[in-house]
Formats: C-alpha cells, structure tokens, sequence
C-alpha cells in the first residue's frame, strides 16, 4: 500500500525526495522567512570579521543587550540573549516551574514539547473560527479563573492563526493574571511584521507587569533561522537573574552576538522589509477575499491562513496543486485545533506571490 506522508513545517528535503524536486526548484512558502534574505550590508560586515571566532564573546552580551535596547526602547538590564527562543523558552519553563499551564491554540508544538519535560500539566484554549480566531478576552479570563492555572503561553501575532492580541487588551489580560499569581509568556517572534508594531507589542508592558517575559528572534523577520539568536524581556529582574544562574555561559556565540547588534541598527533593511510585506500580504489578502472557494483571516504576521470552502478539495489537495508548480505551503492538518481544510503560506517576493495566488484562484 503505497501511503503519502505527512509533512511537516519546512520539511524541504523529504518533500523533494517524494514529488522528485530539486531543493533550488522551490519557493518555500511555509518557513515564514524574510523573502529578502540575510541583509547584504551585515554579510559583508561579518565577512571581515570572521576573527571573532577566536576570542570568547562578552559574558554579559553588554553591547548586544545595550543596542536591543535602543530597538526595543526598553532598560538593557531587562533583557537576556539566548540561543534563539528555543532555548529562552526552556530556560523560562524550567526557573518557573510551572505546574498548570494554559496555551493559547493552535500553536507552536514546541512550548508543549519544553512543558511535556517540567512536570507541568497542559491544556490549550481554543481560539474559535467562527470568531475568525480572534480572542474573546471575556472568555478566556473566565477559562482562567477556574482552572488553577499558575502559567499562560501565547504566540502575538500567533502561528498558524495570525491573529493578534492588541496591547490595550493584552494590559487587561495581564492585571488579570497578575491578580491571579499567574505567570504569562509571548512569543513575538512575528510582531515586527505587524501593521502597526507599536499597536501589538507587550514590551513596553514589561516595566509594569513583574508577570510577563516576551521572547522574540532573529529567524523570521531578519530571516537569519541559523544565527540562532533569541532575547527574552522581563521587568521581573529576580526573574531574570534566576533564568540567568540556568543558562549555559557564552550559549550565543560571538559571530551571533555580532550579527545582532549588525542586524538591530540595520533601519534601512527594517524599512524595506515592512514595506515588501505590508503591501504584498495586503495585495494577496485582498485577491483571495475575492475568491468563493477561500476564506481568508486579517493577518498581522508576514504570513496568512486560508481555509478551503470548496466541496471536494482538501488541504493536501491544494498542497499537491502547489508543489507540483513548485510552491511550497503548509497544509495545516497537523496543528492541534484546527477543525477542517487549513493552509498557511507567507509573503514572498511579488513574482512568487503571483504565482501562487494563480494557483489558488483556480481552487
């Protein structure tokens, strides 16, 4: 019996192997990775400064941390570098220990992976087609409430929804918690591609809530996944102190450290990228809105959900319609909560853009 297999995230390389592709035949539109590349001005920087390599980096990361300072317009001893979020993610789990924790769904796998290792139970509330996966706040206190949750987690803008908390309701969940003894973690890792950034982002939140640490990265939106480099946020210094006493020393290395002050300063790059993102994903947002056989959600991150509305076409079918016009998607059958015929695609460069809304036009 010969069985498709299920494919997962950014699964390039099995995916070639089965449809008979070439790596370099692909437009990956399910890494929800800067279709701009790394930055030209910061590969040429770390070129000439490639011996870095031979000295340790600074333990305390203070030019690192001074310069996401001036990017995020927060205290530099508020924050801590990682080895990307992955291993913020883990080493907040672990200095929290949480014991009952709710995250917001569907989601990133990997919080409940790092939770499935503390101890901690896990449960996901649910966010609601019918309400086009935007929060009912009411809701989601009274879920709370009576649940004897001491941890919440949330993606803003969340993956694979791409639907976002704004910061007026996000400082009510917050008070909320606080009053509760309940600890909450963001993930920003797609918060800079938001409309409006200031709109959605928890950091400044940080200086009031000793409840709250936002995490984010360089993977997405700097579109640099492999410099592995993450910094969490938090107003709660105890907190960080704790998390900091866990951490491997030197876990960033120096080329990473570097690259980040490189990439926080880099304006005209950060520019360029909004600009390519906001009106690509608007221009594909609107183009599919059209269509009878999509249903499209406003996005806030660089990348959108649809769900099929067409009588005998599946996710997998429109991913197989894709691929084989070499266009990667994500055929979302394999997030938790999801009910239906789910994709999730990105914004890329417009030619590849128009490639894929001709495809999915034909639906």
């Amino acid at each position: 019996m010969n069985t498709k297999p299920v494919f997962h995230g950014s699964d390039i390389e099995k995916i070639c192997e089965y449809y008979h592709l070439k790596k370099d035949e692909i437009v990956n539109f399910g890494a929800n990775v800067n279709p701009l590349g790394l930055s030209e001005s910061v590969k040429t920087a770390l070129a000439s400064h490639l011996d870095l390599l031979s000295s340790y980096p600074d333990r305390e990361y203070t030019s690192l941390r001074e310069t996401i300072s001036g990017y995020c317009h927060i205290p530099a001893d508020h924050i801590l570098p990682g080895n990307g979020s992955s291993e913020l993610i883990s080493l907040l789990i672990e200095a929290r220990a949480p014991k009952h924790t709710l995250i917001l769904g569907p989601t990133y796998s990997e919080y409940s992976r790092e939770l499935s290792f503390s101890g901690s139970t896990q449960e996901y509330y649910h966010l609601r087609e019918e309400m086009d996966f935007q929060l009912d706040m009411d809701d989601l206190c009274r879920t709370l409430d009576k649940g004897n949750y001491d941890f919440l987690i949330l993606c803003n803008p969340n993956n694979p929804t791409s639907s976002a908390i704004l910061q007026e309701d996000m400082g009510r969940l917050l008070a909320f918690c606080l009053e509760r003894d309940i600890f909450v973690m963001i993930d920003e890792t797609y918060v800079e591609f938001a409309p409006d950034i200031d709109a959605v982002t928890a950091v400044p939140l940080t200086k009031e809530f000793a409840n709250l640490m936002v995490l984010r990265g360089v993977s997405k939106f700097f579109a640099a996944p492999g410099m592995r480099l993450g910094y969490g946020i938090t107003g709660n210094l105890d907190f960080l102190k704790r998390m900091k006493e866990k951490q491997i020393p030197w876990s960033l290395n120096s080329i990473g450290a570097y690259a980040g002050e490189l990439m926080f300063r880099d304006t005209e790059y950060i520019a360029e990228t909004r600009r390519l993102i906001l009106s690509e994903r608007e221009r594909m947002y609107h183009a599919l809105s059209a269509q009878p056989s999509c249903k499209v959600y406003r996005p806030y991150a660089n990348f959108q959900l649809v769900r099929i509305m067409k009588d005998g076409i599946t996710s997998a079918d429109v991913f197989e319609r894709c691929i084989r016009a070499g266009l990667m998607i994500r055929d979302c059958s394999s997030f938790q909560c999801l009910d239906g015929e789910y994709i999730r695609f990105c914004t890329m460069m417009p030619e590849d853009n128009s490639r894929l809304l001709q495809v999915l036009c034909k639906l």
